[in-house]
C-alpha cells in the first residue's frame, strides 16, 4: 500500500485529469486536478487480483450466482457497521446516483418536492430537476466553522407538497458525520412531514479517527417503512469506474416499489463491479481502508494547516470524506476573484462551491486524496495565489 506513489492518469480518459483543462481551463501539463471525487490510488491488491483474473480467462459474459457477492456486502456491513442486512434486502444499481434517480422515480411523481440539505453533492439537484421534481433546499447553517441541521428553519419551509428528503450521511461537501441525536431528529422530520428517506453512505468508510459513523437503520429503527438506504464499494476502494452502488431497502413495500422500478428500466449489473465488489469487502480491504485513512489524515492535516495560514481562508475541519471544504468569504473577495487565483494563479482545478446549492457560494472543494507531495505542492501553489494577503 504505497500511497505516496504518483500515478500519472493523463491521457487515460480520466475524468478529473483529462477534463481539467476543458471544464477549468487549467493548463493539463502544469495544472493539479483536485476535484473530481476519485481518488489517485490503486485499489486494493485483492480488487486488482480479481480484474487480472477475469482478464485472464478472457470471457466476459452475464455474471451469474451472487449469492457470494451479496454475502460480501452483508459480512462488510455486519463487521464495520454492526449493521445486518438481508440478501433480499440489496439492488444493484449502476452507480449510485442512477439509484438515487430510481428512487425518485420509485417514489414520487413529477411537481413532487424532494428535500435536500445544502450545500450537498450537485448530482441530487441535477437529477432532481431533469426528473421534473421540485428542489427544495433547507440550507445547513455552520455554527463555528462546523455544519449543523436546523431543523426549526426547515419545519417552517415545507409546504406540504414535499414526499422526499436525500440525507447525505456522512456528509459532501463539509465532511459532518452526524450524531445520533442528529440522526434521530432527521428521523422524526420525515415523520412529521411524511418523507421518505434516502440516506446516502457511499462515504460511510471514509471516517477520520475520533469519529464514528452511524448507519441509519440502527439511529432510527422505527423508521424502516420509509428509509432506504444507498451505499457502494466505489468511493470507499477507488473503483468508481465500476459504476456499481446497492440500494438496500429493509421494507417489503418500499422494497416492491423500487424492484418495480428495476424491472420496467431493464436494469443489470456490470460483471466487473460484481467482481470487483466481492473481492474488496473482505479483510484485505478492511486493512486497506485503515491504512488509507491513516495516510488522508495525515493529508488533511497538511492542507488544513497551510490553507488556514492564508489571512480570510478556513478549511472546515473534515470528519469524515477526503473532499476539504474551504471557505474564502474571510478574503472580502468575490468568488470570481478567489476562483480565478486558484484556477490561473495557483492552476488547481477544484469544484466551485455553488454548484453544490445554497450555502456554497463562498467555497471551493478540493480533493486531498492524492500523493501527499502534491498536498504539500497545492498548499505551495495556494499560499503564492494568495501572497497579497500575508
Amino acid at each position: 500500500m504505497n500511497f505516496d506513489e504518483q500515478i500519472n492518469r493523463r491521457g487515460t480518459h480520466c475524468s478529473k485529469w483529462d477534463m481539467m483543462e476543458p471544464t477549468f481551463g487549467v493548463p493539463a501539463d502544469k495544472g493539479l486536478a483536485m476535484w473530481v471525487a476519485d481518488m489517485d490510488f490503486r485499489p486494493p491488491q485483492s480488487v486488482q487480483r480479481a480484474v487480472e483474473a477475469m482478464a485472464a480467462h478472457g470471457v466476459y459474459g452475464y455474471f451469474g450466482n451472487d449469492r457470494p457477492y451479496l454475502d460480501a456486502i452483508r459480512w462488510w456491513m455486519q463487521t464495520r457497521h454492526g449493521w445486518t442486512v438481508e440478501r433480499e434486502a440489496i439492488f444493484t444499481t449502476h452507480g449510485l446516483v442512477n439509484g438515487f434517480g430510481m428512487c425518485v422515480e420509485a417514489y414520487t411523481a413529477p411537481g413532487d418536492g424532494v428535500v435536500l440539505m445544502t450545500p450537498v453533492y450537485h448530482a441530487f439537484a441535477r437529477i432532481i430537476r431533469a426528473s421534473g421534481r421540485q428542489l427544495v433546499e433547507c440550507p445547513l447553517k455552520v455554527v463555528d466553522g462546523r455544519q449543523e441541521m436546523d431543523f426549526e428553519a426547515w419545519d417552517a419551509q415545507m409546504t406540504g407538497r414535499e414526499k422526499m428528503l436525500v440525507l447525505c450521511s456522512p456528509h459532501n461537501p463539509g465532511g459532518r458525520v452526524w450524531t445520533a441525536a442528529e440522526l434521530k431528529a432527521t428521523a422524526d422530520f420525515c415523520r412529521r412531514h411524511d418523507l421518505i428517506l434516502i440516506s446516502d453512505e457511499i462515504h460511510h468508510d471514509l471516517v477520520y479517527p475520533g469519529n464514528k459513523h452511524l448507519a441509519m437503520p440502527l439511529a432510527a429503527p422505527e423508521i424502516a417503512d420509509r428509509l432506504v438506504m444507498m451505499t457502494a464499494t466505489t468511493k470507499t476502494f477507488n473503483i468508481a469506474g465500476a459504476h456499481t452502488g446497492n440500494v438496500i431497502i429493509a421494507d417489503p413495500a418500499l422494497r416492491a416499489k423500487f424492484a418495480a422500478r428495476v424491472l420496467a428500466l431493464g436494469v443489470s449489473p456490470n460483471a466487473f463491479g460484481m467482481h470487483m465488489a466481492t473481492a474488496a469487502y473482505g479483510p484485505d480491504g478492511a486493512a486497506w481502508v485503515d491504512a488509507l485513512m491513516a495516510y488522508l489524515d495525515g493529508n488533511r492535516a497538511i492542507f488544513d494547516m497551510g490553507v488556514n495560514a492564508i489571512p480570510g481562508v478556513r478549511s472546515m475541519l473534515l470528519e469524515a470524506t477526503y473532499l476539504a471544504w474551504v471557505d474564502f468569504s474571510g478574503t472580502g473577495m468575490a468568488p470570481e476573484e478567489f476562483t480565478a487565483r486558484v484556477e490561473k494563479g495557483a492552476l488547481i482545478a477544484a469544484n466551485h462551491g455553488p454548484t453544490f446549492g445554497k450555502g456554497g457560494e463562498t467555497y471551493l472543494r478540493f480533493n486531498l486524496a492524492t500523493p501527499r507531495a502534491r498536498v504539500a505542492e497545492a498548499v505551495e501553489r495556494l499560499q503564492e495565489a494568495f501572497a497579497d494577503l500575508q
